[in-house]
């Protein structure tokens, strides 16, 4: 499913990317209408793609139906679709498969017993927005709707892997390591069946024989498998293991890496060793071609961050594709993944509505048992910026936090605010992370001193000041070749010198472990911006939103590389 390395070496898989049909459905007649069984004409499109890339429809908020047909040669078909841009209720043949809420994460559907011949994808999208949406209405980036990741068509034969979730507990020295696997196994077959399941990691192999019932799925655990003398993965080494799962008629290959993420004495360690954090926000979105995001351009943004001295990306705010976060396995760069609960557009009732809790940890759920593999994930965020001064901020947090820390493995689990005076939720997170703007919408550059003391007193009084900090969010404003000899508002050189200032600062103060400069490049925010939004952008960013760099890009790269010469003296 959208990886950089082959995860499949038996079964047919056809990428159902390309051009597809679309209609638009402002009136919201579709479904009785019934366009799932044939639908009117339209106009062709691009999967994946926003529908933004229309200039009709660039401002157009609600539904759009979808159809495909494509040739399958018959047996089980496993549908599996990268991610679409907000809801999707689904049709294939004209029955209706189900529903998938939220945009970010991939989703699947089964269908067994298909003749040979082409087939129907129905799809209806629709990214409008109402009391329970997440993301709510009011969000710092574009909300962008439509099929935006890759869908494909596999053919399942035999007894077919589904998943193989890795868990493993490291030696006190860390040196070798005691490996256990989760894998969910399908029976295509009308009978049961016996086969031998396989998992190899390194030189190391585990098999035994199950049986399994038709049309059946089966979870199989697997524990025992120890390593010795492992590779482990750490900041600039991406050393990765290639776990292979097998069946008689299915093969699945992943990739995972071996390290221990902890906090401890008020620092992060990486395999025993103090981290210092250097890094930056990123939204995965492109001016032209929205959250439809490129392996090219993926690759040039990591060479970017990287080159500016960077160890650690934040998701903002939202699950990436693999594809970028496989590069950032393979390269030793850790990264923050977090789901889009956006606080800032949520009311305190907004954040106690049980159907809006309850499709956050969907969100969570999902964002698991997809990306739990990913050895550069080293923190699950919760939510970022919500009211957590209140008892619906409080409740969400708690219960959000011992769902990560009881099902994510190792990791950190932490939430980003930007009310450290007043939030009363500050227990529920490994790392205290604040987002603060000072010298940009309130205050100048000579607040932060005492914003960071102010909180210091607090934290001691909380009883947190075991925690460390990270601060998740600050930066300012600036358009791409705006100049001036004097530090005024929107320039580069304002910019460049309140990031110098802040990470100067940052680095040097007891408990704070790090920073995440927002952002990494100009972004496309909601239609209703304001004038803080000049060009309907958020032009915090160090890249603009063609990725060239700005004053403030070359600021942070000598910061992060004094940073990174000290520590090594």
């Amino acid at each position: 499913m959208g990886r950089i390395f082959d995860r499949f070496a038996k079964r047919t898989i056809k990428c159902l990317d390309g051009v597809w049909k679309m209609r638009v459905d402002s009136e919201n007649v579709g479904i009785n209408e019934k366009w799932y069984e044939s639908m009117p004409e339209g106009r062709n499109t691009s999967v994946p793609s926003v529908w933004a890339t229309h200039k009709d429809l660039f401002t157009y908020e609600g539904a759009v139906w979808y159809e495909k047909d494509f040739y399958f040669d018959g047996g089980c078909l496993f549908l599996s679709f990268g991610a679409v841009m907000t809801e999707a209720d689904v049709w294939f043949d004209g029955n209706y498969l189900g529903n998938h809420y939220g945009g970010f994460c991939e989703f699947d559907f089964k269908i067994d017993d298909l003749t040979a011949g082409f087939h129907k994808i129905t799809v209806r999208v629709d990214n409008h927005f109402d009391a329970y949406s997440i993301p709510q209405a009011h969000v710092d980036w574009y909300h962008h709707g439509g099929i935006i990741r890759s869908v494909y068509a596999h053919k399942l034969d035999g007894v077919a892997i589904i998943s193989n979730k890795f868990d493993y507990a490291l030696s006190q020295d860390l040196s070798s390591a005691d490996c256990s696997f989760e894998i969910e196994l399908y029976n295509t077959k009308d009978n049961a069946t016996e086969t031998a399941i396989t998992v190899k990691i390194g030189e190391t192999a585990y098999s035994e024989r199950v049986t399994i019932n038709a049309r059946e799925y089966k979870q199989v655990s697997v524990s025992g498998i120890k390593l010795e003398n492992i590779k482990l993965w750490d900041i600039g080494k991406g050393n990765l293991y290639t776990v292979t799962t097998s069946t008689d008629d299915d093969v699945l290959y992943d990739r995972v890496g071996f390290r221990r993420i902890e906090v401890k004495d008020n620092k992060i360690l990486l395999n025993g060793n103090e981290v210092e954090i250097m890094g930056v926000n990123r939204h995965e979105e492109h001016p032209e071609l929205g959250f439809a995001f490129p392996h090219s351009l993926m690759d040039r943004d990591i060479a970017l961050i990287t080159e500016m001295g960077c160890n650690f990306i934040r998701g903002s705010h939202y699950p990436n594709t693999h594809e970028f976060i496989d590069m950032l396995d393979e390269r030793g760069i850790m990264f923050w993944s977090e789901i889009p609960i956006w606080g800032c557009g949520f009311s305190e009732q907004a954040l106690g509505e049980q159907k809006v809790v309850h499709r956050g940890l969907e969100m969570h759920r999902e964002m698991l048992k997809y990306y739990y593999n990913h050895a550069s994930i080293v923190m699950w965020g919760m939510h970022n910026e919500i009211l957590a001064n209140t008892k619906a901020g409080y409740d969400m947090s708690k219960l959000y936090y011992e769902f990560l820390k009881t099902n994510g493995g190792n990791r950190l689990v932490v939430y980003a605010s930007h009310i450290p005076s007043s939030d009363i939720s500050l227990e529920f997170t490994d790392v205290i992370c604040l987002n603060q703007y000072l010298g940009w919408y309130i205050g100048d550059l000579n607040s932060w001193q005492g914003m960071l003391d102010r909180f210091s007193a607090r934290q001691k009084e909380l009883g947190l000041d075991d925690k460390p900090i990270i601060m998740s969010e600050f930066g300012a404003a600036a358009i791409y070749g705006c100049h001036d000899d004097d530090d005024f508002l929107w320039t580069e050189e304002y910019q460049a010198k309140l990031i110098s200032h802040c990470l100067e600062l940052f680095h040097s103060y007891p408990n704070v472990i790090g920073s995440l400069i927002w952002q990494f490049a100009d972004a496309r925010t909601s239609k209703e911006s304001g004038i803080s939004r000049a060009r309907r952008f958020n032009n915090k960013g160090l890249v603009n939103e063609y990725r060239k760099p700005k004053l403030a890009y070359f600021a942070a790269q000598k910061c992060f590389k004094k940073f990174a010469d000290k520590k090594s003296e």
